[in-house]
């Protein structure tokens, strides 16, 4: 009777396993030239292959130009008519994993022109938009549903730097949370600044004071960031400059490591544009934008000190790549090269952090956004 029972506990476990399986979706953004279209696709990454299959397309969209995914995968956030003369919306959608659609929850003001960039809280109750254009921070709650609330909370800058045009006034292209949740980091382009905020709750909502402003070196332009793994460090991709910049954090400081240039050739005009390190932390990526270069900078990150050593420059085979992402596993980079309407897979090193091209490629007009999640599915 004991071997029975062991061998028919043996038979539903392994039909347990057999019935579990694993997908993993891309989600891609872009330009719409500011007329309603599909500006949201949604595919299916194979994990064995590199390829990518169509399985859905959001219409009635203008400009959905930056998504976020939630931690949990379950709802997609968007901005929503940036590059309009007018104010730009948050929107919010919920994906269904087995089939990749995306049903519309709602959106929200975005309290400015020209949102780029969103954020969640480590909670995955609140989330943060960045007006470039309006330079400023909208502060939204995130219902059990996942569709946002109005902003409770919107706070306004005005400053400028040295590069004419470009730095005539404050511009807030990305935010970031501390891994624990208690701070926050804008990034003022305009303003040469990243600017600090203590996160502070009350009762649903948080609230952010400005507690710190980190002066970034006159003209470098800070545009978007991110965190180690090890929450020890973290690294500024500055796109007037070109350069990344290491730092040492402690509970809501940054403390100035080291610059380093992005790209491989010196230019007249330096548009650097994403950032993202490795899910094992050992390499940090880059994205850089023309005109003369569009690669991907890749370094080695020392665990102990936090310091860069640069592996070498991937070309993008395309031009202007705007966004870029690593996918769940770590073994692919997906780059979204704008100008060229073409988002192209590349398989990845654990061990070098090299990246190779692989013949998989699809097109979309100005891609522009990329997020990946991989869902359990029964």
């Amino acid at each position: 009777m004991y071997f029975l029972r062991l061998i028919v506990g043996l038979v539903i476990l392994l039909s347990s396993c057999e019935t579990k399986s694993y997908r993993t979706l891309v989600f891609i953004g872009s330009f719409t030239e500011g007329k309603p279209s599909n500006g949201i696709r949604v595919y299916e990454f194979d994990q064995a292959s590199g390829e990518l299959e169509l399985l859905y397309e959001q219409s009635n969209t203008i400009n959905p130009s930056f998504l976020k995914i939630s931690d949990d995968g379950r709802f997609l956030y968007s901005v929503m008519e940036s590059q309009l003369p007018t104010h730009g919306k948050v929107a919010a959608f919920a994906v269904n994993a087995i089939n990749g659609s995306l049903s519309f929850l709602g959106s929200q003001d975005a309290g400015g022109r020209n949102p780029v960039h969103l954020s969640l809280h480590p909670s995955g109750k609140q989330l943060v938009n960045s007006n470039y254009t309006d330079a400023g921070i909208s502060v939204f709650a995130i219902n059990a549903n996942g569709s946002l609330n109005p902003y409770h909370q919107l706070l306004q800058f005005k400053d400028s730097s040295i590069i004419k045009a470009r730095q005539d006034k404050a511009h807030l292209h990305s935010t970031n949370f501390t891994p624990d949740g208690e701070f926050l980091f804008g990034h003022d382009l305009g303003g040469d600044k990243i600017r600090t905020f203590k996160v502070t709750d009350t009762e649903d909502n948080i609230s952010l004071k400005n507690s710190e402003n980190i002066k970034a070196k006159p003209g470098s332009g800070p545009r978007h960031f991110t965190f180690h793994p090890n929450g020890k460090f973290g690294y500024g991709l500055a796109e007037l400059s070109g350069k990344v910049t290491a730092y040492m954090y402690t509970k809501g400081h940054l403390s100035f490591i080291k610059d380093y240039s992005s790209y491989a050739i010196e230019q007249d005009l330096y548009r650097a544009a994403d950032i993202h390190i490795s899910p094992d932390g050992k390499f940090l990526y880059a994205s850089n934008r023309g005109p003369e270069e569009d690669s991907i900078s890749i370094f080695s990150i020392n665990q102990e000190t936090g310091k860069l050593n640069l592996v070498g420059h991937q070309p993008t085979h395309g031009k202007h790549p705007r966004n870029f992402c690593i996918d769940p596993s770590g073994k692919y980079v997906l780059v979204a090269n704008q100008f060229s309407d073409n988002i192209v897979v590349f398989k990845r090193n654990s061990k070098t952090g090299t990246l190779t091209k692989l013949s998989q490629e699809i097109q979309m007009n100005n891609p522009s956004s990329l997020q990946m999640f991989t869902y359990e599915v029964q």
